[in-house]
């Protein structure tokens, strides 16, 4: 393992569930790597990798959830850890707000966005997103927070 990963690991992020709703097709991948970058629009960034379920529809400028784990209530997250087959959301409490993001009813709190820019400075890409709206849905849980063994994997 690289020297230089270990630390790079030790930096705190949150557990969110990135989700995206397309007609009948609903999708939603575990993300780590979400931070907020302006306050005037209100912007947020996250990493992204292709292939990742919803991508296309993140990258076409559609609507977006990011929904944060609270530590309350983790069990929904489970269907995210390593994929899934079928999609999980016939089990998990959800609905699709009005600006058209996914929101899970168990999450601590949802963010609807969409692509504003991206960038491509490596194997993931940085989406840029300006937020649409918010749901709060246990506003006294604590965000479920992550911290890696090292730089080099989620």
């Amino acid at each position: 393992m690289s020297d230089k990963a270990l630390a790079v690991g030790h930096i705190p992020s949150g557990l969110f569930i990135v989700t995206t709703v397309d007609g009948d097709k609903k999708d939603g991948y575990l993300a780590s790597w979400v931070q907020q970058v302006s306050f005037e629009p209100l912007v947020v960034a996250l990493a992204v990798k292709a292939g990742r379920p919803g991508y296309d529809h993140i990258m076409s400028g559609k609507p977006f959830a990011i929904n944060i784990v609270g530590e309350h209530e983790t069990q929904f997250m489970r269907h995210f850890w390593k994929g899934y087959e079928k999609s999980p959301f016939g089990e998990i409490p959800h609905e699709v707000n009005e600006q058209g993001g996914l929101v899970i009813k168990d999450a601590k709190s949802a963010i609807t966005c969409k692509l504003s820019s991206k960038s491509h400075p490596g194997d993931h890409e940085v989406v840029f997103a300006e937020v649409l709206a918010s749901n709060v849905f246990e506003s006294e849980a604590k965000p479920k927070v992550h911290i890696r063994k090292s730089g080099l994997d989620y």
